[in-house]
């Protein structure tokens, strides 16, 4: 019955490459100057924050969409390295860690997908990249399938990978931790945002107050806790067909959130509304 699912799922998986108008394959052509950003891995927190910096600038002078995440991103790491810096956790050193491999498994999809190798791309981070570059979503939703792709999906892995033992217990409460970290900087955030790319983020958050820092942050705690889930069922488990079984899941899972971020834009009308409102534009 497994063998079967899996089996199935693959052509789903297939399925939504092949009918998906987003994933199909624009052309892009290599940047040497991104390839030296993104080519090795990182080496440290520094060096994260560093690049991830240095790739959000680049990409922002050229007009590249990809840029809105990364601006996201390289503030939530600087202010994880901080953190790590002033003691803020129970284990420095696997948090390091945990931000480092998280941070690669980020490098390594925009490198291969910068240089044309889509083949090991991951479904989420294809569908993130191609919307950003096609320039017919909303900034927010380049934001959103960002987020998407590396927490609904990168951050499993990533927490696999570094190893959530020994000491799993304290391990997850510095995991938390980094949850109040995201929480701090909603406010910050959307201000980084309206400022570089959207101006009309600033009046849609006049108009909702809080509720919709509430909601961003609830949707990011809650792909987190699942995330620490899907670690946990990737280290418990014994069979790697199972483990197999965890990966498509989290790839499908995620893909599928992806065109749900997608959605309110899917028609011309609603899309082209949506887009004078985020712009600041009237009427």
């Amino acid at each position: 019955m497994r063998r079967t699912t899996l089996r199935e799922g693959r052509k789903i998986a297939r399925a939504v490459r092949t009918t998906n108008p987003t994933l199909s394959g624009i052309h892009h052509e290599p940047s040497a100057e991104i390839l030296e950003l993104t080519g090795a891995p990182f080496l440290d927190v520094a060096d994260v924050h560093d690049r991830l910096s240095a790739l959000e600038a680049l990409l922002y002078d050229r007009g590249d969409r990809r840029a809105a995440f990364l601006t996201i991103y390289a503030r939530v790491t600087s202010e994880v390295k901080d953190g790590i810096e002033t003691g803020s956790f129970h284990d420095s050193a696997w948090v390091t860690d945990y931000l480092v491999t998280f941070a690669d498994h980020y490098r390594r999809a925009f490198d291969a997908f910068e240089r044309g190798d889509t083949t090991v791309v991951p479904d989420p981070w294809q569908l993130s990249f191609e919307t950003a570059l096609a320039g017919d979503s909303l900034v927010l939703q380049d934001v959103l399938l960002g987020v998407n792709a590396h927490v609904n999906y990168d951050l499993a892995l990533a927490l696999h990978e570094v190893g959530i033992d020994p000491n799993r217990t304290q391990k997850y409460e510095d995991h938390r931790a980094i949850n109040h970290v995201l929480q701090r900087l909603v406010d910050e955030e959307q201000d980084l945002i309206a400022e570089r790319y959207a101006a009309g983020v600033a009046v849609l958050d006049d108009s909702l107050g809080r509720l919709d820092e509430a909601l961003s942050f609830f949707t990011l705690r809650e792909g987190r806790r699942n995330a620490w889930r899907g670690a946990v069922a990737l280290t418990d488990i014994r069979y790697e067909t199972l483990r197999r079984g965890v990966r498509w899941y989290l790839r499908s899972l995620t893909l599928g959130a992806g065109q749900l971020i997608l959605v309110p834009t899917s028609t011309s009308i609603v899309g082209e509304r949506l887009k004078r409102l985020e712009t600041g534009e009237s009427g």
